[in-house]
């Protein structure tokens, strides 16, 4: 299966267990993977029939926007879901980041969903 990779994207979401956590927007980063077939738009070159990932990195930056979660695992299915509703790749991987123990470069939580 073919694939798309959005590595690393910066967001700013509002995240964390406690009220306080929640206060402002944190800085996360999320890698997404999408499965599906390119075989079509690269004969064609036609961004209508591959997953236009510019689109998506839009929906990426303003899918936190009056909304909080408790936990980046949340935040992994929340996207998923969005994904594979509205951009629909045969399958999809979420990673979301988080910067948040110091001990660690970051903590993760990565979510898988077929169609």
């Amino acid at each position: 299966m073919d694939q798309i990779v959005i590595q690393d994207f910066e967001v700013s979401y509002r995240v964390g267990v406690t009220n306080n956590e929640r206060v402002r927007p944190q800085r996360l980063t999320l890698s997404i993977t999408l499965d599906l077939d390119v075989t079509q738009a690269a004969k064609e070159e036609d961004v209508s029939k591959t997953i236009d990932y510019y689109q998506l990195s839009r929906r990426l930056l303003t899918f936190g926007e009056g909304r909080s979660w408790k936990l980046i695992e949340t935040i992994a299915v929340h996207l998923t879901e969005m994904i594979l509703r509205d951009f629909k790749p045969t399958a999809v991987s979420v990673e979301v980041k988080k910067f948040v123990v110091t001990e660690a470069r970051w903590v993760s939580a990565r979510v898988r969903r077929p169609q």
